[in-house]
């Protein structure tokens, strides 16, 4: 009699590598650094720990996004093109404006003639939160006080202005993304 050809073992093999192979082949490339993840963020963020507690700093306004800026001793051209940034990101947020408040954080030695051109909320900063903003750095703040970003000093006013339209890119995004706030 003619009994019928076994062939088990070739159609499991088969079976068995489409299932298992690609389960591999992301292991190695993810174990090797070969994907780097889609980051859309421009800012750097900062740890989930750091917030206002954290610094022994009130929080100047709750239940809001904040964008601070420390306000430097001497206030020169680079920290004016820092607050015109300030004030045209937040004014460029459109129908978003009045969930982010722009503040000014002060020290006692800080240069309160650069002031007389703009209209923000002030608050006075403490050392921990101005070691945080050296360098004319800017810094997103979530409703809940943590500090989420960071905006470091660029070179010249062309590229301060790209980093303000990345900001307000970021903010959006978080705020899209909020439910608090």
């Amino acid at each position: 009699m003619n009994s019928p050809k076994k062939n088990g073992a070739k159609p499991l093999i088969i079976l068995l590598l489409v299932f298992v192979l690609p389960v591999i082949v992301a292991k190695l490339v993810l174990s090797m650094n070969l994907y780097h993840g889609g980051a859309t963020n421009t800012g750097e963020l900062l740890t989930p720990d750091t917030n206002y507690a954290s610094l022994q700093m009130d929080n100047p306004w709750p239940q809001h996004w904040q964008v601070i800026y420390l306000l430097p001793k001497h206030c020169d051209d680079r920290c004016l093109d820092r607050l015109y940034i300030l004030q045209q990101s937040h004014i460029a947020l459109g129908r978003d404006q009045d969930r982010i408040k722009p503040i000014v954080l002060l020290q006692p030695d800080s240069d309160l003639t650069a002031l007389s051109n703009f209209n923000f909320d002030t608050a006075q900063a403490n050392n921990a939160i101005a070691a945080m903003l050296t360098n004319q750095a800017l810094i997103i703040v979530d409703p809940l006080g943590a500090l989420v970003m960071r905006y470091p000093e660029v070179a010249n006013k062309d590229a301060q202005i790209l980093q303000g339209k990345a900001m307000v890119t970021d903010l959006r995004k978080l705020l899209k993304l909020s439910r608090v706030g």
